[in-house]
């Protein structure tokens, strides 16, 4: 037991260890269909029938089970259809979500954190339904054909449907997921000479952006507005070769005095390959007031901020100006235990997705930076060292020499592990925060500045080459 204090230190660390009734047999019925994929669903083989047979029984006695066991039986004849694939998805996606829910039941009793129904709205009308169409048609033929069966001509018939998506605002978030998805199976065509194939990771993708091409399933319309104060606790960064984002976690205090909660605030951007490190955040700044804020430890005052029913602020700088110095540690030993946890959107639904911020105190830090661990009053929990953006000062001997941590629990690999957003420690006798997101306003850190410098030249060169073609 780790005993309660009055901060937003986790509470409970005995729960994240213990067993989960009907885990195990949901995530293996989900692991079944997914071979079934490796090899597609064109002439399936008795071995991926039994998959699809698999994900069908985790399904029997819902709403789902006619519809899932019928498309099971299409899809082992070789015979599925658009229809049929969607209802193979959203079942694959509905065990995924149901073990999303019992995991973050298990992280809310060992935190010991309370979170607000919230409905979500479906999105109305038919906006870019061809294109939608023209996805769906895409990702239907890459399960049939399967990752074995993948060449460049199939993959490269994504160009067009992502060429006229992007310009379309409502249509982005779709494009985005489409284009990283075709270049990752671009950069391993052709398949059938994969020796390892991410399974679990491209059904993800794969499924999800089959979803998202039915009308309803991307409603996460602004379902009001936010008014207060917004306290930045640490930033996520998240860097994929076509794309980068920013994710900044803050406990958000309401004007009108109720109780504060955890809100999201993400900002993208497209990424050339040429872009890493501390560069990344060039790519970020002029698109939110938000990272500077961040960078210089200054809170937010939001007026009328649009928010969705999962509490992420649909960003407007319009909407928010800078408030007074703000200390995360600060913030998360006084707010944190008692903000309120975010609601999820369904297709947000999965293991992987779980998030939720903490701080960690009183720990003692086993191990190296490549297999450390938080000892929490003798119940271990791994750090995933390996989520630590190289665009920051924080590395994971700090996290190894740190005596508070603030940083997102999360479900990967079968367990419970936390990323550290920021940590305490002592530098030449002196107690000092380490932030992930240090970098976000600028630094003058050597090897911050020298990366930063690089991405300048690279950026500049990339605007002179695309000013070259556009005049020609």
């Amino acid at each position: 037991m780790v005993p309660a204090d009055e901060g937003g230190g986790l509470m409970r660390a005995d729960p994240l260890t213990e067993p989960l009734d009907g885990l195990d047999e949901a995530l293996a019925a989900v692991d079944a269909f997914d071979r079934a994929l490796v090899h597609g669903l064109l002439r399936p083989q008795p071995a991926q029938a039994e998959g699809l047979a698999a994900l069908a029984g985790a399904v029997a006695g819902t709403p789902l089970a006619a519809r899932v066991e019928e498309a099971a039986g299409k899809a082992a004849a070789g015979a599925a259809g658009e229809d049929h694939l969607t209802a193979l998805a959203a079942a694959r996606t509905g065990v995924l979500g149901a073990a999303h829910d019992a995991l973050l039941a298990r992280a809310d009793e060992a935190i010991g954190r309370t979170r607000a129904e919230e409905s979500f709205a479906a999105e109305r009308g038919e906006h870019g339904a061809n294109l939608r169409a023209a996805a769906r048609a895409w990702l239907c033929d890459l399960a049939r054909a399967g990752w074995h069966g993948i060449d460049h001509d199939l993959v490269a018939q994504a160009d067009t449907v992502v060429a006229a998506m992007l310009p379309d605002p409502a249509l982005r978030r779709h494009a985005a997921l489409l284009d990283g998805f075709a270049a990752e199976l671009a950069a391993s065509c052709p398949g059938a000479g994969l020796d390892r194939v991410p399974v679990r990771r491209w059904a993800d993708l794969w499924a999800r952006a089959l979803l998202l091409t039915h009308r309803g399933a991307a409603g996460h319309p602004a379902t009001g507005t936010a008014t207060g104060r917004l306290l930045p606790l640490g930033i996520d960064l998240q860097e994929h070769q076509t794309a980068v984002q920013a994710q900044v976690h803050a406990v958000f205090e309401p004007a009108d005095g109720t109780a504060p909660r955890l809100v999201r605030a993400s900002v993208s951007a497209p990424k050339p390959d040429t872009v890493v490190g501390a560069g990344l955040w060039q790519l970020l700044r002029p698109r939110t007031a938000l990272l500077a804020a961040f960078g210089e430890g200054r809170s937010m005052e939001l007026d009328a901020m649009p928010v969705t029913a999962g509490s992420d602020l649909i960003w407007d700088d319009a909407h928010a100006k800078p408030g007074g110095a703000a200390d995360p540690f600060a913030t998360a030993r006084v707010t944190l235990a008692g903000a309120a946890g975010r609601t999820t959107a369904p297709l947000d639904r999965h293991p992987a997705l779980i998030a939720e911020p903490v701080l960690l105190e009183g720990y003692t830090a086993d191990g190296d930076g490549d297999a450390l661990v938080f000892d929490l009053a003798g119940h271990r929990l791994a750090v995933d060292t390996d989520r630590i953006p190289v665009a920051g000062p924080l590395t994971p001997e700090a996290v190894a020499a740190s005596g508070a941590c603030i940083g997102l629990l999360r479900w990967d690999a079968g367990a419970f592990r936390v990323q550290p957003l920021a940590v305490e420690t002592t530098v030449r006798r002196k107690a000092v925060a380490v932030h992930a997101g240090a970098w976000a306003a600028g630094t003058a850190d050597k090897n911050g500045a020298k990366a930063e410098k690089a991405a300048t030249d690279a950026v500049s060169v990339l605007r002179e080459r695309a000013g070259r073609l556009l005049r020609a």
